[in-house]
């Protein structure tokens, strides 16, 4: 297995690659890399210092949306990304959104309620976590609500893509930080995280990250 991620299973970008991978049943290995205290051999390979960066062999590109694309590139089947123009625009926007917006939403409570107590001994501020929940993630949680059909378990075309990929990556985040979304108010971003959480390439990655933090509280 020539193919390797350095990262940690909890970041949400990190599980957007393997999820990615698993898609396109790529083997790979994942070496463990914090997203903080990087050696200058890491910086040397992501120099904004960040994860995941992808490894084959001695070529290796940082970020997650430069390794998807890299990866669809190479092992075009299943496809990941729409042939349609349009369809393949929106699938880049939505996966920006996801990156992006959905990003604040659901690492912010993430962050509180996971990585200070379980990584800097913190207590979480319970504050932000309301503060986003109240008033940051309805106005996102309406955008992709307004997105997708009834029942769809897409966001784009009606077919899995990448802009699945991410938005389930960052949902999964609300999973570990004991949030659900409101089904009596978002019926089909409910429905859609549930139906995209329970594909095999997400459901082992949210499953090891259940395990892990198991550990890590005992």
């Amino acid at each position: 297995m020539s193919i390797l991620i350095h990262g940690v299973p909890p970041s949400p970008f990190v599980r957007k690659v393997r999820v990615f991978l698993a898609e396109k049943n790529v083997p790979y290995e994942l070496k463990a890399q914090q997203p903080f205290g990087q050696s200058d051999e890491y910086l040397a390979i992501s120099p904004l210092g960040k994860v995941p960066c992808f490894q084959d062999g001695d070529f290796t590109v940082p970020d997650s949306s430069v390794i998807c694309a890299y990866v669809e590139r190479t092992n075009p089947e299943p496809a990941l990304y729409p042939s349609d123009p349009k369809e393949y625009a929106q699938a880049l926007w939505h996966e920006e959104y996801a990156d992006s917006r959905l990003a604040e939403v659901c690492a912010g409570p993430f962050f509180q309620r996971i990585v200070r107590p379980l990584f800097f001994q913190q207590e979480p501020d319970e504050a932000i976590v309301t503060e986003i929940v109240n008033e940051k993630q309805p106005p996102a949680f309406d955008y992709l609500e307004g997105v997708l059909e009834d029942g769809s378990e897409a966001l784009v075309g009606g077919r899995f893509s990448i802009a699945d990929v991410a938005a389930g990556s960052m949902l999964a985040q609300l999973v570990h930080a004991d949030l659900d979304i409101d089904a009596n108010r978002w019926p089909k971003l409910a429905a859609y995280r549930d139906a995209i959480h329970g594909r095999p390439s997400f459901k082992s990655c949210i499953e090891e990250e259940k395990a892990i933090f198991a550990s890590l509280k005992k």
